[in-house]
């Protein structure tokens, strides 16, 4: 039996603005999910952004959502913004794009 129910589960989508590509950010972004145990990717954006969308336990994607904004992050953020939706499913492990 998973963890997690698929009714339990959210999706985090999160766009971190600021100095975040070149930097080891998503390498950095990953392992932090993979310790939540969380699936998903961290996406380079052309705009400079990085786009991290996570599913699991909301409680697990609310603790990602604040290492992202806690100011120990590779780089320098200066802004993050939210969306979160059912999780959508067909994920199995986290990765960088």
């Amino acid at each position: 039996m998973s963890r997690v129910s698929e009714e339990d589960a959210v999706r985090l989508t999160a766009w971190v603005h600021g100095r975040v590509h070149g930097v080891g950010f998503r390498w950095w972004a990953r392992a932090r999910a993979l310790e939540s145990g969380l699936v998903g990717a961290a996406t380079n954006l052309r705009d400079g952004r990085v786009e991290v969308v996570a599913e699991g336990p909301r409680s697990d994607c609310e603790r990602l959502l604040g290492l992202l904004r806690s100011g120990n992050t590779p780089g320098t953020v200066t802004a993050v913004v939210e969306r979160w939706s059912a999780a959508r499913g067909g994920l199995t492990t986290f990765v960088e794009r």
